[in-house]
């Protein structure tokens, strides 16, 4: 997949109104391509007793999957200015399952400063009140503590872009997003009462506004959302997985543990992955099929052949 748009590239975007960049201008194609895709990573030892247990069993799972992707390093270079997009979008606990785990979105952020990011921000436009979103879910608190700068997305600031999608020409992105040098997708996988299932490309829908709009048609509005973003790489926390009345959920009886991450540069690859955790077939989840179709991924993720690594 193609890396997201820097902030010098953004500049270059907003002047020109060009909405895309190729991978040929960011040269970064070939290596890649010459590197895994995609890594799937399970515990397989006693289930965490203990919160203290759980944020290790988390953290050992999200340094895992990018050890078998070749590192943070491979993308985020010092000085990068790093946006971490988790699911951060419900009042709900972590137990229930509709938002990111905390402790894998706290792992990341120490990864990236590790691998030399200047600055790590994390942020999400929440559907429940910002606030409580934020500090319910966990991962405001988890995120501060290792390092990252935890911003609340301010709804006067969104900036109309024109994405020139096939049914998106233009939309409100929010700039601080446009202007990182990465953006780091890292949704849950949950059920979704209209999408059928909320996984990486779903989880674009938190850097815009006017959400309504994806509506009217949600496969084709996530796949131009998705191309315009051009995704370096995503995570896919399937530490517990909602398997019905999402996406807000709430009953815990919904809830599977399944102590699982998936990441790769294929973000088609990995909504297949995350359909076949809730138990779907990937091609009836309309976004996994019209992502392939756009060119964006392969719906087959087992043709990328993952690296498939067990922890104990």
């Amino acid at each position: 997949m193609e890396r997201g748009l820097n902030r010098r590239e953004f500049l270059a975007y907003s002047a020109s109104g060009v909405g895309t960049l190729g991978v040929a201008s960011t040269g970064l194609g070939s290596l890649l391509e010459a590197q895994a895709q995609m890594a799937i990573v399970r515990w397989t030892g006693a289930a965490p007793a203990s919160p203290r247990e759980e944020q290790k069993v988390a953290s050992q799972l999200t340094e895992k999957v990018l050890e078998a992707l070749g590192g943070m390093r491979r993308f985020v270079k010092q000085g990068d200015v790093v946006w971490i997009k988790p699911n951060m979008a419900w009042d709900r606990t972590r137990e229930q399952a509709a938002n990111t785990h905390p402790d894998v979105v706290a792992t990341l952020v120490r990864l990236c400063l590790d691998a030399g990011a200047k600055r790590v921000k994390v942020g999400d436009n929440p559907c429940d009140l910002a606030q409580k979103t934020y500090a319910v879910s966990g991962i405001a608190e988890a995120a501060k503590k290792a390092g990252a700068e935890v911003v609340y997305l301010d709804r006067e600031r969104f900036r109309e872009v024109n994405i020139k999608g096939e049914r998106l020409k233009t939309i409100p992105i929010y700039p601080e997003i446009m202007e990182a040098d990465v953006v780091i997708n890292v949704p849950i996988a949950k059920h979704h009462r209209l999408a059928t299932a909320t996984l990486c490309m779903k989880n674009y829908m938190g850097v815009v506004e006017k959400r309504q709009l994806f509506h009217q048609d949600i496969p084709t509005s996530l796949a131009d959302i998705t191309r315009f973003m051009k995704p370096p790489v995503c995570i896919l926390d399937c530490t517990r997985i909602l398997l019905d009345h999402g996406p807000k959920g709430g009953r815990l009886e919904d809830v599977e543990t399944k102590w699982t991450i998936a990441a790769g540069t294929d973000i088609v690859a990995l909504d297949a992955f995350g359909a076949e955790m809730l138990r779907r077939k990937p091609e009836e989840i309309g976004s996994v099929k019209k992502g392939a179709e756009f060119g964006l991924g392969v719906m087959d993720y087992r043709k990328l052949n993952p690296k498939e690594i067990t922890l104990s």
